[in-house]
Formats: structure tokens, sequence, C-alpha cells
């Protein structure tokens, strides 16, 4: 069985199959760009980075399209608060958004276009819909009318009915339908404004996406995704403007993530109680931050907390310090020039690499099954506890030791974690920057305990004893605990 996933559209798990034997095109709405980006944020992309790496892993040529909304209300009023130009707004909030995902190892799209590229596009898109009856303009705004399309609401579940009478929508003469959206919207004073056979305006924020996503994609493509906030009404309403205008469907597959939660309430900007990325990393590795994400399914909420933080930065120093002791007993063996390499497997060696060979075949199934990387970081764990049992033996039994089996752990653990975005330092590098972390967490100065820890090893050389345990005590009483070893003086904050 082939790679399956929850579908929203049709609300199953479906096995995939591609328009376009071995390739898949994929759209996924972006930020937009009027502040710094949160955890919620970090969860989306980071699902999506996860999908979209799976698929080339499987083999696929993907393309990747992810946009950024660069004008927008909220750019508007960030821009007037500010004093500064619109652009100048969103340009700075897509080069901090960058910065933030290069952070978390995040790749890049294949394309990730401004919704101010393409303009004319949206132009002409709106037209094509005046011109079919599904839209109708009047006093330089242009509105969708959802009475005309039947099949309104076949993504979220709802139907026009329903939805008036739940509706707490503003009278608004211009509109035919209270539920009629916004294609393009008349110029206001001090607002961002480009021609159109209207009259001056700009474009509403759902006629972007089907502009951009067409461009890139064509009038069908694979899959759409984004966070569940946004299957009503943002992607409802690009699936009735496209498929009115092409008369084909739209996207095949809807992918959704779901909330970050802070005391069960979703994690936003309007309800005070956001995360930035850049906060969370101050604090943690950005692999920590993966690890805590994907922990849970990606359709499932998660609860955002510092507890839940510690226990994944645990998870990853455990397997982070079985990396350490690969890398460690695959150079004593170099070093020592035994021979091990020579040696057949046998015995706990030819055991140890049947359950080693079979993590990644495990990892692809986990995958294949709606993308569950709980599952998948599951036999990681279990190859690390593996491992390490393996090691201790081997410590006792050194006529079991064979690289060949280590080789091929340190790769299944890699070849997950390229897929996962985890496991992609050197574990000194890892736990290096981790100490350096928490150290300027509690306000340590990090040149100050490199200083001592350089004096106190040229006390030691000196045989200055009182001196070199001054130092080991006073960074001791600061929490920095050392680590003698005959290649050097390692530290950790306790």
């Amino acid at each position: 069985m082939g790679l399956r996933f929850y579908n929203t559209l049709t609300r199953t798990k479906e096995e995939f199959q591609p328009l376009e034997k071995g390739k898949v095109g994929m759209y996924v709405c972006g930020i937009t760009a009027y502040d710094v980006s949160h955890a919620g944020h970090a969860r989306s992309a980071i699902v999506f980075d996860i999908i979209y790496k799976y698929l080339k892993y499987r083999g696929y040529a993907v393309t990747f399209v992810k946009n950024f909304t660069d004008v927008d209300d909220k750019i508007i009023a960030k821009a007037g608060t500010a004093g500064v130009a619109i652009a100048e707004i969103a340009e700075r909030f897509i080069l901090a958004y960058n910065e933030d995902m290069d952070r978390l190892r995040v790749a890049r799209p294949t394309v990730a276009p401004r919704a101010t590229e393409n303009i004319k596009r949206m132009i002409r898109l709106v037209e094509t819909l005046i011109e079919k009856g599904f839209a109708y303009a009047t006093n330089g705004d242009v509105y969708f009318s959802v009475d005309a399309f039947s099949e309104y609401g076949k993504l979220s579940g709802r139907n026009l009915d329903d939805m008036m009478a739940g509706a707490r929508v503003e009278i608004d003469e211009k509109k035919k339908n209270p539920l009629d959206f916004a294609l393009w919207k008349a110029s206001k004073e001090g607002e961002p404004w480009w021609d159109s056979p209207w009259g001056p305006g700009r474009p509403g924020w759902h006629i972007e996406c089907s502009a951009m996503s067409q461009r890139y994609l064509g009038e069908t493509f694979d899959i759409h995704g984004g966070g569940e906030d946004l299957i009503f009404p943002h992607h409802e309403n690009e699936i009735a403007q496209s498929e009115c205008a092409t008369g084909k469907p739209f996207a095949r597959y809807w992918i959704h993530n779901g909330f970050i939660r802070v005391n069960s309430e979703k994690m936003s900007k309007s309800l005070g109680n956001i995360f930035t990325i850049r906060e969370i990393l101050d604090q943690y590795h950005p692999e920590v931050l993966r690890f805590f994400l994907l922990q849970s399914h990606y359709r499932s909420f998660i609860d955002f907390s510092d507890e839940g933080l510690i226990d994944a930065r645990a998870g990853m120093d455990r397997c982070y310090a079985t990396l350490g002791r690969i890398k460690e007993a695959l150079a004593n063996w170099r070093n020592n020039g035994n021979g091990i390499t020579e040696r057949k497997l046998q015995g706990a060696d030819e055991e140890m690499w049947g359950k080693v060979k079979a993590v990644p075949e495990r990892f692809i199934e986990a995958m294949d099954d709606d993308f569950n990387t709980a599952r998948a970081m599951g036999h990681v764990f279990d190859l690390i506890r593996l491992i390490n049992g393996y090691l201790d033996g081997a410590q006792a039994t050194p006529e079991t030791e064979t690289l060949d089996v280590l080789n091929e752990a340190r790769k299944a653990i890699h070849g997950t974690g390229k897929v996962l975005g985890l496991f992609l330092e050197d574990p000194d590098e890892y736990f290096g920057e981790d100490k350096k972390r928490e150290a300027r967490k509690r306000g340590l100065d990090i040149g100050e305990i490199e200083r001592l820890i350089a004096e106190r090893r040229e006390a030691r050389a000196a045989k200055k004893w009182k001196r070199a345990d001054e130092i080991r005590d006073y960074l001791a009483g600061k929490g920095v605990v050392l680590k003698d070893t005959p290649a050097a003086t390692t530290w950790k904050i306790q």
C-alpha cells in the first residue's frame, strides 16, 4: 500500500494519486507579513516542510509554492502606526520570517510569490468571474456571489441556509447576499491601489491565492494546505472562485494542520497568548521545537508549555548522546586499527543488523499512513534504545563489536532525520550550542566561563591545585559543572 493521507475535502483518508506520475504540485498559504511569526506559524511551516521533504524522499519531483500576503488591512494599519511605507513593513517581516524558517531548518519552497507581484492576474481572474455571472461590481467593489455556486460549503461541510441562520454579518447594502465576499476593494484614502476596470483599488485576500496557485501549478493541482483556521472562509472561497472561473476542479487533496493551544485556547495575536519563534529559540535548540511539534499528529491540536519543551529537549539529548557514543566508538576502533571491519557479522551483531535494517522500512510505513511523525519517531527511539544496549554489551564483550552495525545505525538515524529535520548536527556541536543557550538563559558570561577553564587548565599544568580547585568551586557555584578527560575539560549547566 502506498502513501495515504486525510483529505479534508472528502473527509476520508485516501491513497495519493498525483495528476502526473512522479510529480506533485503543492500550494500552501503563507503568512500575512505584518509581524514576527509565532509558534502557530512554526507548526504549519514544519508540518508542510515534512510533507514536502517526505514526498521528495519517496521519489516525487515536487513543485512547492508558498505565498506571502504583502498587502492587507493589518499591514496597512501597521505601516500607518509606524509612519513608514506599506512595502517596508511587508519586506521587514518577510525577511524576519525567512530568518526564522532558516533557523528551524525549514526548506525554502520552490516558489515564494508575493501578492503584489500578481495583481494583473488577479484582475483577469475577477473579470472572468464577472463575465461568467459569478461576480458583480458595485461602486468600485467586486463581490463573488455565493448563491451562484451550488457547491459552496463543500470543503467546510456547511450549507448556505445554516450559514445564513448563524451568520453575524454586518448589513452591507452593496452585497446581494451578506455572505458574498470581496474579490476587489475600492481604494480608500491613504491605502495602496492599482488601476482596474472598476476603478483604483486592491485585491481581496481570497483571490490572491487562486491567482498565484494557477500561475505556478495550473488550474488543477494536487495538494493545497494550510492551518485548519483557513478551511472557512479562505479555502472555501478559493474553491468557489477558482472552480467557477475555470470550470475545473481546483485542488484534489486538502491538508490542514491543527492549532497550537495555550490553556485550551488557540494561540493567536488577537488573544495575546503568543510565543514568538524567536523567543522560543532563545531558550531552546531549533530541533527541540521541531521534535516537540512532531510528537503529535499534524491534524491534532498541541498544548504548548515549557514542560513539553523541556521533555522534548530531554528526548533530543538522549538521541544526540547516543549519536555521540556511536561517533566515539567508531573513532576509537578506527584509531586502534583492530581490523574490526573485516569481521563477519555474528551473534549479537547479526541480530542487531536485522533490527537496524528494518528501521527505514518502518519509517516509511509510519509516514505513508497520513504522515504519522509520532510513530515514525517512535521507531527512531526504539533504535536509540537498541543501540545503547548494544554498545553496553559490546563494551563488556568487545569480540561482538562491528563497525558495520553502528555505521548502518547512524545511517538510519540520519536518513530519517533528513526528512524530519532532526539529528542534523554533530553531537558535540549540538551540546555545545545547547549549553551556551542555557548559560545565556541564566545570565552567565560564556566568555568568562571559557576563560576560567583555560586558566584552570594552565594552573593544573603548573600543579597549582589550589587555584584550579578555586576555579572549579567558583563555576560550580554558578551551576557550571566541569568534567576532566585526558583530551580536554568540558562543561555543562547543572
